[in-house]
């Protein structure tokens, strides 16, 4: 699944730490959801929707 999650970090300068941290998850689970290794939950999906302010279908794209 292809996302915008690494230019949504960018834009605010936050490391895959940083988010990782907000959303209460590790590091390497940032880094795959970003490289699509990995599909988030439908609940950590709605998370980081709601971090970001933005819709789920905004962020990812299937």
């Amino acid at each position: 699944m292809k996302n915008r999650l690494k230019v949504l970090r960018a834009e605010r300068n936050w490391s895959q730490a940083d988010l990782a941290q907000r959303l209460e998850v590790s590091r390497q689970s940032v880094n795959a959801i970003e490289t699509g290794k990995y599909d988030p939950s439908l609940p950590l999906a709605f998370r980081i929707a709601r971090l970001f302010d933005l819709s789920i279908e905004t962020i990812f794209e299937a």
